[in-house]
Formats: structure tokens, sequence, C-alpha cells
């Protein structure tokens, strides 16, 4: 097993780590084995390369005008 080391912020909820991510304008929210952070891309591109599982974390908004966040998977 490798080891690998990233900086990240956790949450307890998807939808909280988007809006910070909208907030703050930095890092995008994922879910990696069953955490939700937010990571730098240059950290989701190290891990996507390295063949790790990840999905992005993404607010879709429906044409009735509601939201659903939808996971974008990397390496599955």
């Amino acid at each position: 097993m490798k080891t690998r080391k990233f900086k990240a912020i956790d949450f307890k909820a998807a939808h909280e780590a988007i809006q910070w991510t909208e907030a703050s304008g930095k890092g995008h929210a994922v879910l990696l084995d069953g955490l939700i952070l937010v990571l730098e891309q240059a950290d989701i591109d190290r891990l996507a390369a390295d063949g790790v599982e990840l999905a992005y974390l993404c607010d879709h908004e429906l044409p009735d005008g509601t939201h659903r966040i939808v996971s974008v998977p990397v390496n599955d």
C-alpha cells in the first residue's frame, strides 16, 4: 500500500463542502473513501494518476429549479 499525503478539509455533508468551495473559490468537493472532503485540484490530479477511486461532488440544478447533488466518479 502506498502512502499519500495531501491537505484536505473534512465536512459532514456534501452540500456544506460544495458551498464552501463556491464561497471560497478554492478546491473541489470530493468523496474519497467515504469521506466528504475539499481538495485542491493538484492533489486530486495526483490521486487520480495513482489510480485512487474518488468522485467529484457537484450541485446540479434540475429543470424544475430544485437541486440535487451528483457525483462524478474518477477511476471507478
